[in-house]
């Protein structure tokens, strides 16, 4: 016997179908003869658990495969509410916080599990298994790049002793002197490095793209606009700063942490990065890389980082 309830579901389901020009009975057909979902066939289990593979017979490789693996999947999270902040229209402070909030908590995820690479693998086997992975880097993660161009004014990401100089240029001309180049340069020439030149190959069109495509929609231009209405609330500026420091402080300080673990030893050593002069690209207060500056105060950013990486040369010894 067919329930009232069921007879108006039933009911529904046939308009909706009739609306669209379809059969309903073909549906209902296909649902009968369709097997139940499994969790590992929504998911992809066995295709996402076969994606590992080493190059080397040193078993840490795999931890080193997989947290990367994991952050691009975090990574991937937060450009999803990127995406959602810069098209929603009519933008309200409310919908900006709580997509916001959810890439706060992704980030600082991230730089929590970081100490599975600070304390995680051998540094002997690390040293030696990186070395066969030239000139791969993490460096070359197109998706970090393009939260930060979602997060800011493209100028924001250029190198600071440029800013004011190309404060008008165009977005290539910006993009020639955008700050994460000057971290993938040979110690010895200046040159770019092979693994600077496979990335641009790859991604120079798209974040040219990206961030002409959001000048006016990336998280600064939206703030700015909220400003002017009288929407921008304290709790959103709260959580703009949050995500500030995340991104611009505690993760890049969390793989300096790892790079004084794994590679302060000899100068050679720095070319099991893939080449990146990391010393002077991953230290925040070196680069003064800040998506939201006008929120800060004058001493705030005059000592942008300072104190995380004076932390971080303190305890090198007991990492």
């Amino acid at each position: 016997m067919i329930s009232p309830e069921i007879e108006k579901k039933l009911a529904l389901l046939q308009q909706k179908y009739e609306a669209m020009g379809q059969d309903m009975t073909s549906y209902l057909d296909g649902l009968l003869y369709a097997d139940f979902l499994t969790y590992w066939d929504y998911i992809h289990l066995d295709t996402l658990l076969s994606l590992q593979n080493p190059k080397t017979p040193f078993p840490d490789e795999e931890i080193f495969i997989i947290y990367h693996q994991i952050t691009e999947l975090y990574f991937k999270l937060s450009l999803h509410e990127c995406k959602q902040i810069a098209a929603r229209e009519n933008l309200t402070a409310d919908f900006f916080l709580a997509r916001l909030k959810r890439i706060n908590r992704y980030f600082e995820a991230l730089t929590h599990s970081f100490e599975i690479m600070v304390d995680g693998m051998e540094k002997e086997q690390f040293l030696k298994f990186r070395m066969s992975l030239l000139p791969a880097s993490g460096f070359q993660s197109g998706q970090y790049r393009m939260i930060e161009i979602y997060a800011t004014d493209f100028i924001n990401l250029v190198a600071k002793d440029k800013r004011a100089e190309l404060s008008h240029a165009s977005f290539e001309e910006q993009f020639e002197h955008i700050y994460w180049k000057f971290g993938a340069t040979e110690l010895s020439t200046g040159k770019k490095t092979l693994t600077l030149k496979q990335f641009e190959k790859k991604y120079s069109k798209i974040f040219i793209e990206l961030a002409q495509n959001t000048v006016d929609q990336n998280f600064n231009a939206l703030a700015n606009v909220l400003q002017q209405n009288g929407e921008l609330t304290n709790q959103l500026i709260a959580e703009l700063k949050r995500f500030d420091v995340n991104v611009n402080v505690n993760w890049p300080l969390s793989h300096y942490k790892s790079a004084v673990r794994y590679l302060h030893r000899e100068p050679e050593e720095i070319s099991a990065t893939g080449g990146t002069n990391w010393q002077k690209y991953l230290p925040p207060r070196f680069q003064k890389r800040i998506f939201y500056p006008t929120l800060w105060t004058a001493d705030e950013l005059d000592n942008w980082g300072k104190s995380w990486v004076e932390h971080a040369l303190s305890t090198r010894s007991n990492l």
